[in-house]
């Protein structure tokens, strides 16, 4: 994530200074299509999990983002423009043979390893978010937006809205199926309700890389680990 933020503002900053060519922005005809929505399919990671968790995940842990976005170019050099809307997130979190007991009445959110004992063939914790994005962006060509190239460094905030975890088929401790059994448990209570995330995005025309870090913790302090995640995946963006 690092690296895609490091690498957005470098390129921006050499597009800068090599557009020193006096070109009238006000007399070009601008392409109107300006990313307003944005859908992002990514890969998820847990930062500074502890390997007493860290090695019970398991599987492509994945999340989804979808953003409508109003774009407002800047008037004396429209490459530059700030986005603003609102976004849908979700973050899908796998685990094997490991139990997440976010129905626990205690103080501490339960993290139990299960190698000995019954437990589901497939496991995940999921949360999702309402946010509100903000983004700074540049465009190479704002005249030929469906085919420039475009970088985009920006943060969101967003409020919890759910957070489960869900198991499917039940096995033994020696990996035999005992029945096709679904659980589902949902409660908010041991997870931080507030989200505040950093972005960056590079692509050309309708797709992009993009990159998310989460600085706030997963969690509530004091009742798990602290946990940041941060997303690394494609978005289709256009109209």
């Amino acid at each position: 994530m690092k690296k895609i933020l490091i690498a957005t503002v470098a390129f921006v900053c050499f597009c800068t200074a090599q557009a020193q060519q006096k070109t009238d922005w006000k007399k070009t005809v601008l392409d109107k299509a300006g990313d307003h929505v944005m859908l992002q399919f990514g890969a998820d990671k847990w930062g500074g999990v502890p390997d007493s968790i860290g090695n019970y995940l398991k599987g492509f842990s994945r999340g989804f983002n979808v953003a409508i976005m109003m774009n407002k170019p800047f008037k004396n050099d429209p490459r530059w423009s700030v986005a603003f809307g609102i976004g849908f997130s979700s973050s899908n979190i796998y685990f094997s043979k490991m139990n997440v007991d976010i129905n626990n009445t205690g103080a501490k959110l339960p993290f139990t390893r299960l190698d000995s004992a019954n437990r589901f063939k497939k496991y995940k914790l999921a949360t999702a978010f309402i946010e509100i994005p903000l983004e700074l962006r540049y465009t190479l060509h704002p005249d030929k937006e469906k085919s420039s190239w475009k970088f985009a460094i920006g943060g969101k905030i967003g409020t919890i809205v759910n957070a489960h975890t869900k198991g499917k088929t039940l096995q033994s401790a020696a990996g035999t199926t005992l029945n096709n059994y679904t659980e589902k448990e949902a409660k908010r209570t041991f997870f931080n309700t507030t989200r505040i995330a950093a972005t960056a995005r590079v692509g050309k025309g309708n797709y992009s890389l993009y990159g998310t870090y989460q600085f706030t913790n997963v969690f509530k302090d004091g009742v798990a680990p602290e946990i940041r995640p941060y997303q690394i995946g494609i978005c289709i963006s256009g109209l």
